[in-house]
């Protein structure tokens, strides 16, 4: 039966496993040499590794990748890419190899504004609060003149502080919403201490404003805190071609084109198919943010918000035939850095920002959103023509034959025979089977 333990981070790496192993994992040793097995032989290394949360036991590896030939504003990239599911990059690599043949990709900065609230409880008279708000405002930004001065040399800083009145969707329930410019870093740890220092003031302040003693309502700050729904923090990228130059695969370009929309148009209207639509768009997004040191949990959160912005929750990408054009874009809000945690710290994050030739966050900001609008593209060519099983499956054999540890030979025979064949896990065990008998 396992324990409660205390001091447990205090613990050395060894005796964290071993008390794992021993409460959880029926004193296997195999576990234990399992995860020492991860561990880099870089001391120096590991311990860069270890740091970076707490509680490390050991690493866990994810494939880093290439996806190649993205002309994107007719620079020509290739993507760094973590992830683990087997058709993402090739699928990215496809998409980007078609639309290199077409002028490639059109990206740009719509907007970089990031925001934070302060959240407030208050019950007493709005007008009271309105003109302690107006008063105490210059005193607000002065709190946090230290904290911004090196932001401010570089272009960014707090951009406007307003107070909204949110009492109809909340007895009592008030923000202070402030907006910023964080230039080439994510920002969040600048803007959550700009937020607590303006909360700290505000509630200092409110103590001697007179119209609060008289009525003994004061304004009590509940949290503070940064929002990763970003909507004025914005990238698009874009395709376009004549309807002539999608001809492919035993199917005309016209005819593609009208199913490509119509694929897109349901998307935007069944919250089913939407959320497939939409998780396919950020398997081409986490992979890069993920591989560039960007929180992708919280690029997940802000674009699924922005896809239900209108009420409805709707498909991030648009496509159109205009004449004899094709038109396919994407708006996505992508609050993303490329100084600041993880960029200067992990190795290979630095190495894929030199891959992609060191780009600012602006400069991120629009490869991303290419990156996501490549994995659509291709997601949605393959259901209209072949289905998506085929290119799927024919990537996943290989996992497959991993899982019945298949041979080198045995593996290139299962190669060769599924590619006139339908790959699934059955029919891939029942060759390998054959193979061996």
């Amino acid at each position: 039966m396992a324990s409660s333990v205390s001091g447990f981070s205090k613990k050395t790496k060894e005796e964290k496993i071993l008390w794992l192993v021993e409460n959880y994992l029926n004193n296997d040793p195999s576990a234990f040499d399992m995860l020492k097995r991860y561990w880099n032989p870089d001391v120096k290394l590991q311990k860069l590794h270890d740091d970076f949360i707490e509680n490390t036991l050991t690493n866990y590896y994810l494939p880093f990748g290439i996806a190649p030939n993205f002309l994107i504003n007719d620079t020509l990239f290739a993507l760094p890419m973590v992830v683990e599911e087997s058709s993402v990059v090739a699928a990215a690599s496809n998409a980007a190899k078609f639309w290199l043949e077409r002028g490639g990709f059109k990206a740009e900065i719509i907007s970089t504004e990031k925001n934070g609230q302060v959240h407030l409880n208050f019950f007493g008279n709005e007008s009271d609060l309105t003109t302690f708000f107006t008063e105490v405002k210059p005193k607000l930004i002065e709190s946090i003149s230290s904290l911004q001065k090196n932001m401010k040399e570089r272009g960014g800083g707090l951009l406007d502080i307003q107070l909204i009145n949110s009492t109809a969707a909340l007895e009592g329930y008030y923000q202070i919403h402030c907006t910023f410019e964080t230039m080439n870093a994510m920002g969040a740890n600048f803007i959550n201490s700009c937020l607590e220092n303006i909360a700290n003031t505000f509630e200092t302040e409110a103590e001697s404003f007179s119209a609060f003693k008289n009525t003994d309502h004061y304004p009590e700050v509940v949290l503070s805190i940064l929002s990763n729904y970003a909507p004025n923090c914005l990238a698009r990228a874009e395709v376009h071609c004549k309807i002539s130059e999608l001809d492919q695969l035993a199917i005309d370009g016209a005819t593609f084109a009208h199913k490509f929309v119509r694929a897109v148009e349901i998307a935007q209207i069944e919250i089913r198919r939407a959320v497939t639509h939409n998780k396919g768009i950020m398997n081409g997004i986490d992979a890069l943010v993920l591989a560039t040191g960007n929180d992708f949990r919280a690029v997940e959160a802000g674009a699924h918000a922005y896809a239900a912005k209108d009420g409805n929750y709707k498909s991030l990408t648009h496509a159109k035939v205009e004449g004899d054009e094709f038109y396919f874009w994407i708006e996505i809000p992508l609050a993303l850095g490329t100084v600041g945690g993880l960029t200067s710290l992990h190795p290979l994050v630095k190495l894929a920002l030199r891959i992609l030739q060191n780009p600012g966050a602006k400069e991120l900001m629009q490869i991303v959103a290419v990156a996501g609008l490549a994995q659509n593209f291709a997601a949605i060519r393959s259901l209209v023509t072949t289905g998506i099983q085929k290119g799927h499956m024919k990537m996943h054999l290989l996992n497959i034959l991993n899982q019945l540890e298949a041979t080198s030979e045995e593996k290139e025979k299962a190669v060769f025979h599924f590619k006139e064949n339908t790959v699934s896990h059955s029919a891939v065990a029942v060759f390998v089977k054959e193979l061996r008998s």
